[in-house]
This record gives C-alpha cells, sequence and structure tokens, in this order.
C-alpha cells in the first residue's frame, strides 16, 4: 500500500469541492468508501482510517463538504464554513448526493457497491445521504449529528444504517438518539443503533480528546465501532 493521496474533485452550487481518495494497489474495479471527516475537517486519524480501509480493499475518498479553497488550518476557521452550512441544511444533504454521484461517476469504481462513513458532522452528512433515497449500500455515522430539517419518509431509505453514539455526549444526547430511532422506525429503514453509555463526543478521535467540555477520546468504544463497521462493510459491499 503506497501513502499518495489521489485528488478529487466535485461541484455543487458552483462550489468547487477537493477530496482525496486512496486506492488498493491493483488494478480491479472495486467497491467504494465515502469518508466524512468532522467539522474540523480532516486531520491525521481521519486520513489514517481513509488508509486502513484501501488497506481492506476498498477505494477510500476523503471528502470535502466545505471547499477546495477553504481554510481549515484551525478548528476557529473550520467552524465558520461549518455553521454556514449548517444554516443550509437542505444544501448538506445535496452536496452529499452530488459527492456520491461523483464517487460512483469515478474510473475503478463499482457504482452499485458504495457506502459511507462519517465522523461528528460527517455523521450527520451520511444520514443526510441515507435520508434522500440514494442507493447507497450502507451508512456509518461515529459522534453523529443526528437530527434534521427533513426527516426519511416511509421506504425512502434503502441503505443499511449504523449508529455509533456516545451516552455523555452534548451533541447529540440521548433525546436526538430516541428521535433518530424513532424516525428510522417509521421510515420502516434497516438499522443499528449502539450508544456507549459512557462515551462523550469524538470517542472515536485521539486528535480532538479533551480539546473542549464533552470531548474526549475512548480506545473501547472505538474498536468496538471501527471493528463493526468493517462488518458492516464486508456484507454490505459484497459483491
Amino acid at each position: 500500500m503506497t501513502d499518495t493521496f489521489e485528488s478529487v474533485q466535485c461541484t455543487h452550487q458552483g462550489v468547487s469541492l477537493e477530496g482525496f481518495m486512496q486506492r488498493p494497489l491493483d488494478a480491479e474495479t472495486r467497491p467504494a468508501v465515502m469518508m466524512f471527516p468532522g467539522a474540523t475537517g480532516p486531520g491525521p486519524a481521519f486520513r489514517d482510517a481513509v488508509r486502513k480501509l484501501a488497506a481492506e480493499g476498498y477505494v477510500a475518498v476523503g471528502i470535502d463538504m466545505y471547499g477546495s479553497d477553504a481554510d481549515v488550518s484551525s478548528p476557529q476557521t473550520a467552524g465558520t464554513y461549518f455553521a454556514e452550512l449548517m444554516t443550509r441544511p437542505h444544501a448538506i444533504r445535496e452536496r452529499a448526493v452530488a459527492w456520491f454521484d461523483a464517487v460512483r461517476a469515478l474510473p475503478g469504481i463499482d457504482p452499485g457497491r458504495v457506502a459511507a462513513v462519517g465522523y461528528c458532522f460527517g455523521g450527520k452528512c451520511v444520514l443526510e445521504l441515507a435520508r434522500s433515497g440514494a442507493p447507497v449500500r450502507s451508512v456509518t455515522s461515529f459522534h453523529g449529528l443526528l437530527t434534521t430539517h427533513a426527516p426519511a419518509r416511509p421506504g425512502a431509505v434503502s441503505a443499511r444504517v449504523a449508529i455509533w453514539s456516545g451516552g455523555r455526549d452534548p451533541y447529540a444526547p440521548i433525546a436526538d438518539f430516541d428521535a433518530l430511532r424513532a424516525e428510522l422506525d417509521t421510515a420502516g429503514a434497516d438499522y443499528q443503533a449502539t450508544l456507549f453509555a459512557q462515551a462523550q463526543h469524538s470517542f472515536t478521535d485521539p486528535d480532538h480528546d479533551g480539546i473542549a467540555e464533552g470531548i474526549a477520546y475512548d480506545l473501547t468504544a472505538h474498536q468496538v465501532a471501527w471493528s463493526g463497521t468493517l462488518a458492516l462493510l464486508k456484507t454490505t459491499l459484497a459483491a
């Protein structure tokens, strides 16, 4: 496995977006996993997860939701783009779908075998992708933001949905977790929702450990959620 990322482009509402991709070494057509980072952008742990998924045999694509010229050099600067997008929730869903279409069109990708994984804000993005009705095989939300402007319609969600949340996450309180479960039940979705009772926000991300109140890395929760995600990808992206 080389450690060279390829650039991946997408355009949405006149905004040029630039993600990055890592492929397995062989030239076979492969399933793809879209990786949506948290609000602060793709840090070292996120990039490491992209590499790990490529090593598992997937084309792993790091998604840019802000724009190729966005300044994500600090949490403060990245936060301005996050805050602006959160005022336009319809655009979040539309942009996630635009990226899905762009990834499916990439050479060497099996367009019928695409999954999505998201962290924090990225968790919201993958849930919006599932709510859109896009034919994504599975979506996985790690400590994601769970609320929505437009709940999933009955029969709309074709993806297998996995939610991994923390019981002490102030950004995704248990009330939101329960509301999402009710929403997915009403929609008739096939989902799994796991609550780590003592885990806080960003429990999979050592880069953010302790940066603010309610944010902490949890090794056990991380490993359990990651192992479950690999199992989900193995089954949902099977040929």
